[in-house]
């Protein structure tokens, strides 16, 4: 008993990564974990894009759908905002995020880069990098080496501290350098790939025992694994023969920028995808992102994009399951862990073409013989069916791979969605009172920048992020002009402009607001004679975060030319005058958005109303229970929300999608970003994340900054919760229901097993159908929080009728548990006598 018990202790510290070291090694064929052959699964997690109190959940269902790793990016300009001045508190404690990693018995992948992309501002580079003198970006240039040496190795040497590295018995099997840098490195040419070569040497020589990877970068050193990253990476192949074929970023949505649609990728296609990789030998796929979350403070990139970053991924912004999303993969991920000792461990590995354009590989065990099969339809509109003679039929929808154990029983099908749909909505609770919220305001003060004084002068437009560090979006260009052309008619003031959103006043006076990126910005400016004032307030959106020399992409004026317009006939340059600076908000310097500042005047009253450059405040209960908190802004234009000091990011619902564009959408063929859009004609965002851990259980206080001018009068705060849920599964499948947090599934609005057609909100009963379909659903599902049924005719009756295109479709709702349990036994269910099923339009397949 003792040896056994021994036994056990070992084997759960090794699966929970507790201490004991562990081997990570590869072939072509698999990664080596303590010579275990593995296949691996595994989902991006930004640390900063969530709450340290909503790690463990997110964490705990990226495991129950499936994952055994947790990726993340090192975010460097959020971790040494100014040079060797660190920040590693709160959710920047990514130690703590891979100690949860490794609790909850998974494996880790840190990608320093550190340069990120990742749609994060300046690609995670800090600005004070680029106002170092000499310097260049992503090159063979000794300064920028220098800090980045100096970045990676901090980190890694806190890794090491932390014992996280596999090598010392931690979670990290994989680590990466760099990112991204074979898309745009033509443009450097020799440097550039003496810079490649300097980043492996310089990573490997770290010694963390470890496998070093390099996404998207072909000439890969050899002491590094080249990797893939796209919507597709199937046909990707390592540029060395002996390592394994690893997707680093399978793009499970999209990102979203203000004035756009929602882009959505499909379950469908996104198992396909998965499925088509694995199918082509492929070892490690990382979806990006398994949870994208929110872009709190200023840490969106772009320009342009939104503060949320939802991405469509499987864990939605607020930590739900995205539903049919998550459970699809799911299944997918339990499939093929079922073929996973035989992918890995192959003797035989054959494809062939069957039908024109279905793909039949079979993978054959070395040592036992067994079999795992990949049935693949390529076609985009045409589905098949496919005989396999003794090995059975096949019927395969179109853009579709089947997954067979044995070669011979299907597992898995990419477009058969087996699992629920749930649809969430954002609604006032309806367990609290409403509330009426009072507002409190102050002008943003402005007389010194009105009058023309800032905090320094300069004979030349400066660039906007090196000139205010990105310590602010906001940077104030004035200066004075005389008017000694009385006569004058008409008077443009132009202005060449590379930031987001420039505002411009003379003498005190607004003469207009343009956004965009990259504008020429022309409005009429009526001077007066003498002295006149011109102030240009420019406010940037997120900045560039990709391409190549990115870090050189001007913001703001910057040189401009500014210039004044006479009667269309004159031209005044300003460009060289004496131009004075003033860099971010009076109101930021003075803490406005910090309740416990005791700086600002705050009045009450609907005089502000609209007003453009004003503060709001106000106090607000937290909504009860325990359902994610979003804040709706609609009516808002453009700022910037503080809950309790913590920034929930920037605002702009004004800013409304285009309506055009949105309709059904058709998950077989290609997918793209402009594919399948969603969200037309509405604002681009206009519900805001505001994490539990936020709040206070009473008094909590709202501020906001409102740059353009909106009415906080329909400002409110929501829970976002279930609506409905919907099932729809095909014969032979097991559909599971539940309902989140504490709810249960009570009315069943709509079920039918038979041949059904719709979607979750518009099921619409088929042919023919099971007659005791809702008595049987009622019967497993109502008044609990999940249930599982068989999907087959034995189940609802229908054995007389039960081919194989047979579904079952289920509508219900989610309540709030009443503690009063319904297990009464259908009567109806248990007559017998009563025909197998109805027909509703003669089907000779439906028999009584």
């Amino acid at each position: 008993m003792g040896s056994l018990l021994g036994i056990l202790l070992i084997v759960s510290f090794a699966l929970h990564g507790s201490c004991l070291a562990a081997t990570v090694e590869y072939d072509a064929s698999a990664l080596i974990i303590n010579g275990q052959r593995k296949i691996i699964l595994s989902g991006a997690i930004h640390y900063p894009r969530s709450t340290v109190e909503m790690w463990p959940d997110l964490i705990q269902k990226s495991k129950d759908g499936g994952l055994d790793t947790i990726e993340t990016y090192i975010f460097w300009n959020a971790h040494e905002p100014r040079r060797r001045e660190y920040n590693f508190k709160g959710n920047l404690d990514f130690i703590k995020f891979f100690q949860y990693v490794q609790q909850a018995g998974l494996y880790g992948i840190l990608r320093i880069g550190p340069y990120a992309c990742a749609e994060w501002n300046y690609g995670g580079f800090p600005v004070w990098l680029y106002n170092i003198p000499g310097v260049e970006f992503r090159t063979d240039n000794q300064i920028y080496k220098d800090e980045m040496q100096t970045f990676t190795t901090k980190i890694v040497d806190m890794v090491k501290a932390a014992k996280l590295f596999a090598s010392q018995g931690g979670p990290i099997i994989l680590a990466q350098i760099e990112n991204e840098y074979g898309n745009i490195m033509g443009p450097y040419g020799a440097r550039g790939k003496a810079y490649v070569e300097w980043c492996a040497q310089m990573a490997v020589a770290q010694n963390i025992g470890v496998p070093w990877i390099m996404c998207q970068q072909n000439n890969a050193p050899s002491s590094v694994i080249n990797t893939c990253n796209g919507f597709y990476c199937d046909q990707f192949k390592p540029n060395r023969p002996n390592v394994p074929k690893m997707w680093t970023e399978n793009w499970s949505g999209w990102f979203k920028k203000w004035g756009q649609k929602d882009p959505h990728r499909t379950a469908e296609d996104l198992a396909y995808a998965v499925s088509r990789f694995f199918q082509n030998g492929g070892i490690l796929q990382n979806y990006y992102m398994y949870h994208g979350g929110t872009n709190f403070g200023r840490t969106s990139g772009g320009p342009l994009i939104t503060t949320s970053y939802e991405y469509d991924a499987p864990l939605d912004e607020y930590g739900n399951l995205n539903q049919p999303k998550w459970g699809h993969i799911k299944n997918l991920h339990a499939a093929l862990r079922l073929g996973e000792k035989i992918l890995t461990s192959s003797s035989v590995n054959t494809t062939k073409l069957l039908d024109g354009s279905v793909e039949l590989t079979t993978y054959t065990g070395k040592q036992t013989g067994e079999r795992f099969c990949f049935l693949a339809n390529t076609k985009t509109s045409e589905d098949v069916e496919i005989d396999l003679h003794q090995d059975g039929k096949y019927f395969l929808p179109a853009w579709s791979v089947s997954i067979l154990q044995g070669c011979n029983k299907e597992i898995f099908n990419s477009a058969k969605v087996n699992v629920q749909t749930t649809v969430m909505v954002k609604q006032q609770n309806e367990a609290d009172k409403p509330q009426q919220l009072s507002w409190a305001w102050a002008p943003e003060p402005m007389k010194d920048t009105m009058k023309g004084k800032g905090r320094f002068t300069a004979s030349q437009l400066l660039e906007q992020k090196a000139t205010t560090n990105d310590e602010s979006d906001y940077l104030w260009y004035m200066t004075r002009v005389d008017n000694n052309d009385t006569t004058a008619k008409k008077v443009t003031l132009s202005v060449k402009y590379s930031g987001q959103m420039l505002h411009g006043l003379v003498n005190g006076k607004p003469i207009g607001s343009q956004w965009g990126y990259v504008f020429t910005y022309e409005k009429p400016a009526l001077l007066k004679p003498g002295s006149n004032i011109i102030t240009l307030l420019s406010a940037t959106v997120g900045l560039q975060n990709y391409g190549e020399f990115f870090e050189k992409g001007p913001e703001g004026i910057a040189g401009g030319p500014v210039k004044l317009l006479i009667d269309g006939n004159t031209t005044i340059d300003l460009s060289s005058n004496q131009w004075s600076y003033k860099v971010g908000l009076t109101g930021e310097a003075k803490r406005l958005y910090d309740p416990t500042s005791k700086h600002g005047k705050w009045s009450t009253g609907t005089r502000h109303v609209g007003r453009p450059m004003t503060w709001y405040k106000t106090t607000f209960q937290p909504p009860s229970g325990t359902d994610p908190v979003a804040l709706d802004l609609q009516g808002m234009g453009k700022g910037h929300a503080w809950v309790n000091g913590n920034s929930l990011g920037r605002f702009w619902p004004s800013l409304t999608a285009d309506p055009n564009g949105c309709g059904p959408c058709d998950y077989r063929g290609a997918y793209k970003e402009n594919k399948c859009l969603t969200n037309c004609g509405n604002p681009t965002q206009r519900w805001y994340h505001v994490p539990r851990s936020f709040l206070k259980s009473q008094d909590n206080t709202l501020i906001l900054f409102e740059e353009v001018g909106g009415n906080p009068s329909n400002v409110s705060f929501q829970v976002v919760k279930p609506d409905i849920i919907c099932g729809n599964a095909f014969k032979g499948a097991t559909l599971e229901l539940s309902c989140p947090g504490e709810r249960v599934i009570s009315d069943i609005q709509f079920a039918s097993y038979g041949n059904p057609s719709g979607s979750c909100g518009s099921f619409e009963k088929g042919s023919f159908e099971a007659t005791h379909s809702i008595s049987a659903v009622e019967k497993a599902c109502s008044g609990k929080q999940s249930c599982a049924l068989i999907v087959s005719g034995e189940t609802f009756g229908a054995k007389n009728f039960d081919v194989d295109t047979n579904r079952l479709a289920v509508q219900a709702l989610c309540a709030a548990a009443t503690g009063d349990d319904d297990d009464d036994d259908d009567e109806e269910a248990e007559k017998e006598g009563q025909p197998m099923c109805m027909d509703h339009s003669q089907s000779v397949g439906c028999q009584p």
